[in-house]
Protein backbone atom coordinates (compact mmCIF):
# COMPACT_ATOMS: atom_id res chain seq x y z
CA UNK A 1 0.00 0.00 0.00
CA UNK A 2 2.77 2.26 0.81
CA UNK A 3 5.57 1.58 -2.74
CA UNK A 4 4.52 4.64 -3.58
CA UNK A 5 5.97 6.55 -0.63
CA UNK A 6 8.22 4.01 1.21
CA UNK A 7 11.08 1.95 -0.47
CA UNK A 8 10.04 -1.56 -0.11
CA UNK A 9 14.40 -2.36 -0.01
CA UNK A 10 14.52 -0.34 3.25
CA UNK A 11 12.03 -1.86 4.74
CA UNK A 12 13.22 -5.19 4.46
CA UNK A 13 16.84 -4.33 5.44
CA UNK A 14 15.18 -2.40 8.68
CA UNK A 15 12.52 -4.51 9.98
CA UNK A 16 12.63 -2.10 12.97
CA UNK A 17 8.35 -2.54 13.07
CA UNK A 18 8.44 -6.49 13.30
CA UNK A 19 10.15 -6.09 16.79
CA UNK A 20 8.85 -4.57 20.08
CA UNK A 21 10.16 -3.95 23.55
CA UNK A 22 8.17 -3.67 26.70
CA UNK A 23 7.16 -0.18 26.54
CA UNK A 24 5.77 -0.65 22.39
CA UNK A 25 4.55 -4.19 22.33
CA UNK A 26 0.71 -2.61 22.18
CA UNK A 27 1.95 -2.11 18.56
CA UNK A 28 1.61 -5.70 17.61
CA UNK A 29 -0.89 -6.15 14.54
CA UNK A 30 -4.13 -7.08 15.10
CA UNK A 31 -4.90 -10.25 13.15
CA UNK A 32 -7.94 -11.59 10.81
CA UNK A 33 -8.78 -15.07 11.59
CA UNK A 34 -7.88 -15.78 7.72
CA UNK A 35 -4.40 -14.58 8.43
CA UNK A 36 -3.91 -16.23 12.01
CA UNK A 37 -4.54 -19.50 10.51
CA UNK A 38 -2.05 -18.38 8.00
CA UNK A 39 0.65 -18.13 10.55
CA UNK A 40 -0.11 -21.27 12.61
CA UNK A 41 0.07 -23.22 9.19
CA UNK A 42 3.79 -22.19 9.24
CA UNK A 43 4.72 -21.21 12.88
CA UNK A 44 2.47 -23.94 14.54
CA UNK A 45 3.60 -23.10 18.09
CA UNK A 46 2.66 -19.41 17.92
CA UNK A 47 -0.26 -18.46 20.28
CA UNK A 48 -2.49 -15.81 19.86
CA UNK A 49 -4.97 -13.59 22.60
CA UNK A 50 -8.27 -12.15 20.98
CA UNK A 51 -8.80 -8.10 20.51
CA UNK A 52 -11.83 -6.87 20.29
CA UNK A 53 -13.28 -9.08 17.11
CA UNK A 54 -9.46 -10.23 15.99
CA UNK A 55 -6.32 -11.24 17.25
CA UNK A 56 -3.51 -10.07 18.55
CA UNK A 57 0.34 -12.22 19.68
CA UNK A 58 0.10 -13.67 23.42
CA UNK A 59 3.42 -11.94 24.57
CA UNK A 60 4.74 -13.81 27.50
CA UNK A 61 7.96 -13.95 27.15
CA UNK A 62 11.19 -11.13 25.94
CA UNK A 63 14.56 -12.29 24.03
CA UNK A 64 17.53 -11.80 26.23
CA UNK A 65 17.49 -7.95 24.99
CA UNK A 66 14.00 -7.36 26.43
CA UNK A 67 12.44 -7.45 22.39
CA UNK A 68 10.12 -9.44 21.19
CA UNK A 69 9.90 -10.87 17.55
CA UNK A 70 6.80 -11.20 15.73
CA UNK A 71 6.65 -14.76 14.70
CA UNK A 72 5.53 -13.96 11.45
CA UNK A 73 9.08 -12.58 10.51
CA UNK A 74 11.85 -15.30 9.51
CA UNK A 75 15.48 -14.35 8.07
CA UNK A 76 14.48 -13.40 5.09
CA UNK A 77 11.44 -11.23 5.88
CA UNK A 78 7.34 -12.00 6.80
CA UNK A 79 6.51 -15.13 6.27
CA UNK A 80 3.18 -13.57 5.26
CA UNK A 81 4.64 -11.44 2.17
CA UNK A 82 1.57 -10.18 0.37
CA UNK A 83 -0.93 -11.02 2.62
CA UNK A 84 0.46 -8.95 5.59
CA UNK A 85 -1.98 -7.62 8.32
CA UNK A 86 -3.26 -4.19 7.31
CA UNK A 87 -1.81 -2.90 10.56
CA UNK A 88 1.41 -4.12 8.50
CA UNK A 89 0.58 -2.95 5.18
CA UNK A 90 0.02 0.88 6.45
CA UNK A 91 2.77 1.13 9.14
CA UNK A 92 4.46 3.37 10.28
CA UNK A 93 0.66 4.95 9.80
CA UNK A 94 -1.31 4.16 12.87
CA UNK A 95 -5.44 4.53 13.09
CA UNK A 96 -5.97 6.31 16.37
CA UNK A 97 -8.52 7.63 18.91
CA UNK A 98 -8.11 10.98 19.63
CA UNK A 99 -10.16 12.98 21.83
CA UNK A 100 -13.45 10.28 20.33
CA UNK A 101 -12.32 10.67 16.83
CA UNK A 102 -10.20 8.59 14.33
CA UNK A 103 -7.13 10.22 13.31
CA UNK A 104 -4.08 9.00 10.99
CA UNK A 105 -0.77 9.46 13.22
CA UNK A 106 2.94 8.39 12.09
CA UNK A 107 5.36 6.16 14.28
CA UNK A 108 8.38 8.71 15.05
CA UNK A 109 10.53 4.95 15.03
CA UNK A 110 10.14 4.82 11.04
CA UNK A 111 12.79 6.59 10.17
CA UNK A 112 12.59 6.26 6.01
CA UNK A 113 9.46 8.41 6.34
CA UNK A 114 9.27 10.48 9.50
CA UNK A 115 12.45 12.32 8.43
CA UNK A 116 9.92 13.35 5.62
CA UNK A 117 8.24 16.45 5.57
CA UNK A 118 4.79 16.00 7.19
CA UNK A 119 2.68 17.98 4.25
CA UNK A 120 4.19 14.83 2.36
CA UNK A 121 2.90 12.02 4.17
CA UNK A 122 -0.05 13.90 4.21
CA UNK A 123 -0.80 14.70 0.70
CA UNK A 124 0.27 11.06 0.34
CA UNK A 125 -2.98 10.19 2.48
CA UNK A 126 -4.89 12.51 0.69
CA UNK A 127 -4.16 10.73 -2.34
CA UNK A 128 -6.74 8.24 -1.42
CA UNK A 129 -5.01 6.14 1.32
CA UNK A 130 -6.99 7.69 4.14
CA UNK A 131 -9.92 6.74 2.70
CA UNK A 132 -8.80 3.35 2.14
CA UNK A 133 -7.71 3.24 5.93
CA UNK A 134 -10.55 4.91 7.50
CA UNK A 135 -12.65 2.01 5.14
CA UNK A 136 -10.73 -0.88 6.76
CA UNK A 137 -11.43 0.76 10.13
CA UNK A 138 -14.81 0.71 9.31
CA UNK A 139 -15.19 -2.53 8.63
CA UNK A 140 -12.38 -3.90 11.40
CA UNK A 141 -12.78 -1.54 14.61
CA UNK A 142 -10.21 -3.37 16.34
CA UNK A 143 -7.23 -2.28 14.19
CA UNK A 144 -8.05 1.43 15.79
CA UNK A 145 -5.57 1.95 18.87
CA UNK A 146 -5.85 4.55 21.49
CA UNK A 147 -3.85 7.56 20.78
CA UNK A 148 -0.36 7.49 22.13
CA UNK A 149 1.68 10.63 23.17
CA UNK A 150 4.39 11.50 20.39
CA UNK A 151 1.99 10.14 17.46
CA UNK A 152 2.01 13.09 15.30
CA UNK A 153 -1.37 13.50 14.34
CA UNK A 154 -1.02 14.09 10.37
CA UNK A 155 -5.31 13.74 9.14
CA UNK A 156 -8.89 13.59 10.99
CA UNK A 157 -11.33 11.57 9.84
CA UNK A 158 -13.96 14.19 8.20
CA UNK A 159 -17.34 12.78 10.02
Amino acid sequence: MLKKILDGKSCAECRLCCVFDRYDVWETPVFTDEIKEKILEKNPQTEFTPKDGGWIFKVDEFDDEGLFSCPALTPTGCMLEDEKPFDCRIWPYRVMEVGGRRAITIASICDELYNRPLSQLVEFLKEGLSEDIFAYADAHPEIVKPYFEGYPVLIFENK
